[in-house]
This record gives structure tokens, C-alpha cells and sequence, in this order.
């Protein structure tokens, strides 16, 4: 693979830990900012629904730039959200400085995926994907655990103020790294009046959006769930969250290598061990050794998700891929937030802490129903488009 893409991989890893981080420090943040759990939570929602609204927008001024000025733009606002974060003394300022942070997101890894593309050949196109993303997963492995433990021992500021610091180096790579010229489509405009009007591109965003809220109802509570019904100390919730973040990682890769075989198999055999995996949770939670090997495989069953999710988008947006490549970061973090909202309204509602995989599980049989659907109508066009061929 090309260096390159190692350096949009970095920034990944930076994006991934300030996005992901939040979910080992939740009952920290809670405490010292005085608000309930739930509350706590709406931060997630917050950050997610930031880079869907900012994701087109960014997106539509970056893409009257070059590639390599755009990225190192977007890492430029990271920079300063992060900062800001840190340095937030209320409940208001973070939620806002983790909207203005979350506005880079969305339209870095849009752009990232297809600048990614570019730089291979099609049949390693999904690989490239996962590999960018792989800095999404090892953000798991690495900066969650390190900045969980961080925050833990001084205070959750502490862990973005070191954000902030990797998002520096980050932006150093995109300028010692990335080639000036980068070439992202065949040079013709983006269409986006055929994107909006396409039912098979909506579908594949639905798709993602459920998929996300089912993952996402799960991770915003999983140190909760971790420490309260699985028994495990705060402590071992860092090592359990390393532990989901390898599963994250080698889950990204092996979904790479399954997309670059069939997007659509691939999609439907992880929803199919997503929902079943969720459905386990529901028991397992409750025994510490049985809930570690549960999240593990779900860790890895939601990831392998993510490149196949990206590519079945572009793929169905030939017109306008770079669009439809943010705009599906933007849907991946709807999901983020509704999934967040839905794990809260569970704990309003009295269902518990174990309902919360429950609901997960629905969602992702329900994103299964949904890619079949869309598999469906992928089917009906090529027919017809087959028909009208031959009648000319």
C-alpha cells in the first residue's frame, strides 16, 4: 500500500480517539460536570450530529480545493476543537467544542476514502479504505485504553489536551506525506442532482445509519455496562476496551478483504453475526470472562462493517463520489447519535443496562433487511437497464 495512506491513517487514529475516548471517561465527565449519565451520553449525540451537518457543508468548500489543502485544513479545525475541549470549564462550552471539533469528521474521512481509492488499483479499493480506517480501529487499541487511563488519573482534560497533540503530528504527516497532486475523480463535475434523486444511494445510507445506531447503542454504555453489570473494575474497563479495539482492528482488515470479494455477501454475513453476537450479550454481560470474549467478537463483527458500508455507497454513487462518500461519514454518525439517544431512552425507560444490547441486536438485523432491500432494487435497475439495452 502506498505511504500515503499511512499518514491518512494517522489522522484516523487521531479523529478516532477524541470520537471514541469519551466512552471510557463517561461516568468521570458525568461526575465532575455534574450531570447524569444519560446527559453525559447526549455528548456523543452532540459530537455525531455535528458531523452530520457539517459534513456537507465542509464538504461542498473543500471541494474547491486541492485534496492535500483540504485534508490539512480539516485537521487544522480538529486542532482547534480539541483544544477547546480541554480547556472547557462547563457542560455548555464542551458540548460545543465537541461540535465544532466533530465538523472536521465527516468530510476528512469522506474525502480521505476516496482520495484512499485513488491511490490503488480497483481491486484493492476496499482494502485501501480499511487501511485508512485501520487508524480508526488501533485509535481503539491504543489511544481509548491510553487516554481512558489518562483521564482517569488526571482528569479528563488531560486526555485532550494529548488529542490535541497527536492531532498536531497528524497534520504534520498530511504535509511531509501526501503528494500535492492528487487525481480523485476523471475530471468530470460531481452530480449531485442524479445523487439526491437515487433510491439505491438512500437506501445505502439507511443502511448505515441503522447499522451505526446499533453499534453505537452499545459502545456509548459499554464502560456502564462493563463496570455495573459485568463486575468489572474501572480499571479493567481500559483493558477491556484494548482488548474490543484489537477486535475493532482485525475485524476493519478482514471486512477490507471481504468487500473486495462482494460488498453485498459481505454485509450480509456480518449484520447476520452482528445481531446474533448482540443477542448473546444480553446473557453474557453478566459474567465477567463471558462478556470480555463477547465484546471482543462484537468488536470485530461491527467493524468489518465499515469498509463494505463505504463502498457499497460509492459504488452506487458513481456520479458524485466524493459527496457520497461524506455524506455516508455523515450517516455513519446519525447512527452514532440516535444509537447514543436510544441507549439513553432504554435507561430512562427502566429497561436497564442489559436491554441496551437488545436493542442493538434489533437494529442490526433491522440494517440487514435493509442492504437486502437495497440488493433487491440494485437487481430490478440492472434488469431494466439489461431491457432497454436490448430494445435499442
Amino acid at each position: 500500500m502506498p505511504i500515503p495512506l499511512f499518514a491518512l491513517a494517522l489522522c484516523a487514529f487521531a479523529i478516532g480517539t477524541t470520537e471514541f475516548v469519551i466512552m471510557g471517561l463517561l461516568p468521570e465527565m458525568a461526575a465532575d460536570l455534574q450531570v447524569s449519565l444519560p446527559a453525559a451520553g447526549y455528548l456523543v449525540s452532540g459530537y455525531a450530529l455535528g458531523v452530520t451537518i457539517g459534513a456537507p457543508i465542509l464538504a461542498s468548500v473543500t471541494s474547491r480545493i486541492a485534496p492535500k489543502r483540504a485534508l490539512s485544513l480539516l485537521m487544522v479545525i480538529f486542532i482547534i476543537g480539541n483544544l477547546m475541549c480541554a480547556l472547557s470549564s462547563n457542560y455548555s462550552l464542551l458540548m460545543l467544542s465537541r461540535v465544532v471539533t466533530s465538523f472536521a469528521h465527516g468530510s476528512f474521512f469522506g474525502l480521505g476514502a476516496v482520495v484512499a481509492t485513488s491511490l490503488v488499483a480497483k481491486e484493492k479499493q476496499a482494502s485501501a479504505i480499511a487501511l485508512m480506517f485501520t487508524g480508526l480501529t488501533l485509535a481503539n487499541v491504543i489511544g481509548v485504553p491510553a487516554g481512558t487511563l489518562l483521564g482517569q488519573n488526571f482528569g479528563w482534560r488531560a486526555t485532550f489536551f494529548g488529542v490535541t497533540l497527536i492531532g498536531v503530528m497528524s497534520l504534520a504527516a498530511i504535509l511531509y506525506w501526501l503528494p500535492k497532486a492528487i487525481k480523485t475523480s476523471d475530471g468530470a463535475k460531481e452530480d449531485s442532482a442524479a445523487l439526491w434523486r437515487s433510491l439505491p444511494v438512500w437506501l445505502a445510507f439507511a443502511t448505515t445509519v441503522i447499522f451505526s445506531a446499533s453499534t453505537f447503542a452499545v459502545f456509548t454504555f459499554i464502560a456502564p455496562i462493563l463496570r455495573d453489570l459485568s463486575g468489572i473494575s474501572p480499571r479493567g474497563v481500559a483493558g477491556v476496551l484494548l482488548l474490543i479495539g484489537v477486535g475493532l482492528a482485525l475485524g476493519n482488515l478482514l471486512g477490507g478483504k471481504l468487500a473486495d470479494r462482494s460488498v453485498m455477501a459481505a454485509l450480509r454475513t456480518i449484520f447476520s453475526a452482528l445481531g446474533v453476537v448482540l443477542l448473546v450479550f444480553m446473557y453474557t454481560s453478566h459474567y465477567p470472562v463471558a462478556a470480555i470474549v463477547t465484546v471482543f467478537l462484537w468488536g470485530m463483527a461491527a467493524f468489518a462493517a465499515v469498509p463494505a458500508l463505504q463502498m457499497n455507497v460509492m459504488n452506487k454513487a458513481a456520479s458524485a463520489p466524493i459527496l457520497a462518500s461524506t455524506m455516508n461519514i455523515g450517516a455513519f454518525n446519525l447512527g452514532n447519535a440516535l444509537g447514543a439517544f436510544g441507549g439513553g431512552a432504554v435507561l430512562s425507560l427502566n429497561f436497564g443496562l442489559s436491554g441496551i444490547p437488545l436493542l442493538g441486536a434489533i437494529l442490526a438485523f433491522l440494517a440487514l433487511a435493509c442492504a437486502l432491500l437495497g440488493a433487491g432494487l440494485d437487481q430490478k435497475v440492472a434488469r431494466a437497464n439489461a431491457a432497454a439495452l436490448c430494445a435499442d
